[in-house]
């Protein structure tokens, strides 16, 4: 009845945005759920992978449609004018449904989990469509592993108050970062962005880091809220970012950015491919595709296929020089690592100009007026009242985040903890200082 109640509840959540995609979401449910029993079943090898080859193409060729059809076809035009030939070829309007790229790599890993034998597949299509359509986590992740998840809806929850009020707790934490964090840098984000010709050298850096800081509170504050909510429920999703601005290189900040994402490439993708294990050639091939493939999962653009680019180029010295895996053991941060920290944020920063840019030409002409320092100052943050306001509210709550996390990042903790008191603290910055006025759609639903 518990899992009946949660499926219910879940359809309800993703039909309050278009009921008409819930027919995807249970297509996915039902195939997947039927491959993996026969999977159970079935032993001879070659029907084993044609089962596989049922999941994978379905829902690879359902996100495929949904999310890239337009831009394969745009592109395939593009290409054919560098030859001077110009085609004529339609597009479709179509809508992105909300959480597609996270649900159907969660119910992938749970069939070719069972495809490898790894975990048992269920009997039961109510347990299954829960774990597929669990609504906390549902449109943004964390992307869950029928290993830690599935197992959960097979169990009585029993509403225990101590895991509720941790739950609690972190929501108000990722509330904090989506309100006041994220959607009050959007509104100079935003701004600087859409007009980038007109501001001056400092301005878009700003804009640049602001933009930083208004991914990650939007995105880990989405992660927190479901952790949070789950909780509630008397379940317990992954850990779905580790404080990545704290990283001290580009393979720890990977191992403390959306997680979920990441251990899913490394997983199913890198490792499949060889990993690291054969030549020194094979392990740059087999880093690029993972960081190419990671940047086109986050959108039909070329400028996410650049930004996953750049991540590899900037990971590839550390894996060649074998210190891809320093900073494992311990999180704290020491003071003669401040620099790499600092040098890690500003080649993250830079790389988030193309995750946000419209198009590579605006990405690139964005980072050639960035490095133009003969236009100075930063008079967009207080030519009004209003921008000073502005400014001194992200100005401020970007130091609490840094400062609370960095607390919690000196006591290896996997999570920001609340006292009672911070918990009330952090509820009056919400009230005062969030944005509550048109504000921002979670950027993550996009993808």
């Amino acid at each position: 009845m518990q899992n009946l109640l949660i499926v219910g509840a879940s359809y309800l959540f993703y039909a309050w945005w278009d009921y008409r995609f819930l027919a995807l979401i249970l297509l996915s449910t039902v195939i997947d759920f039927l491959v993996a029993n026969q999977l159970k079943k079935e032993e001879r090898k070659r029907q084993r992978k044609w089962l596989l080859f049922i999941s994978l193409f379905f829902n690879l060729g359902m996100l495929a449609f949904f999310k890239y059809f337009n831009f394969f076809i745009e592109s395939w035009t593009d290409a054919w004018q560098v030859f001077g030939v110009n085609m004529n070829v339609s597009t479709l309007k179509i809508i992105l449904p909300v959480g597609i790229s996270f649900y159907t790599f969660q119910t992938l890993s749970y069939t070719i989990d069972v495809y490898k034998k790894k975990i048992e597949p269920t009997s039961n299509i109510i347990q299954f469509a829960a774990f597929v359509s669990f609504f906390p986590q549902l449109v943004a992740g964390p992307i869950e592993r029928a290993s830690h998840l599935l197992p959960q809806f097979n169990t009585k929850r029993i509403f225990n108050s101590k895991f509720a009020i941790s739950g609690f707790y972190l929501i108000i934490w990722g509330l904090f970062k989506k309100v006041v964090v994220a959607d009050n840098c959007a509104f100079f984000v935003n701004q600087i962005f859409d007009g980038s010709a007109g501001y001056s050298s400092i301005e878009l850096c700003l804009g640049a880091l602001l933009f930083g800081f208004q991914i990650y509170g939007d995105f880990s504050g989405y992660s927190d809220i479901a952790i949070g909510v789950a909780r509630l429920f008397g379940f317990s999703l992954m850990t779905n970012f580790s404080f990545p601005y704290f990283s001290r290189d580009i393979a720890e900040f990977w191992r403390r950015w959306h997680i979920s994402l990441s251990t899913w490439f490394r997983d199913y993708v890198y490792i499949p491919l060889g990993g690291s294990k054969g030549t020194k050639w094979q392990s740059i091939h087999n880093v690029f595709i993972v960081f190419l493939v990671s940047g086109f999962w986050h959108g039909a653009n070329w400028t996410f296929i650049v930004w996953g680019g750049l991540h590899a180029a900037l990971f590839l010295p550390l894996m060649l020089l074998k210190s891809n895996r320093n900073h494992l053991k311990s999180t704290k941060v020491y003071l003669h690592q401040v620099p790499s920290l600092l040098i890690t944020l500003v080649l993250v920063t830079i790389a988030w100009i193309f995750f946000r840019a419209d198009n590579l030409a605006h990405a690139y002409q964005y980072i050639v007026d960035m490095c133009n320092f003969s236009h100075s100052g930063a008079r967009v943050f207080y030519k009004s009242s209003k921008m000073l306001l502005f400014s001194s509210i992200i100005g401020f709550s970007i130091l609490i985040l840094l400062l609370f996390e960095f607390i919690a990042v000196q006591k290896n903790k996997k999570e920001v903890e609340l006292s009672t008191f911070t918990a009330i603290f952090i509820v009056i910055l919400i009230c005062f200082m969030g944005v509550f006025k048109n504000p921002s759609e979670f950027i993550y639903f996009q993808f």
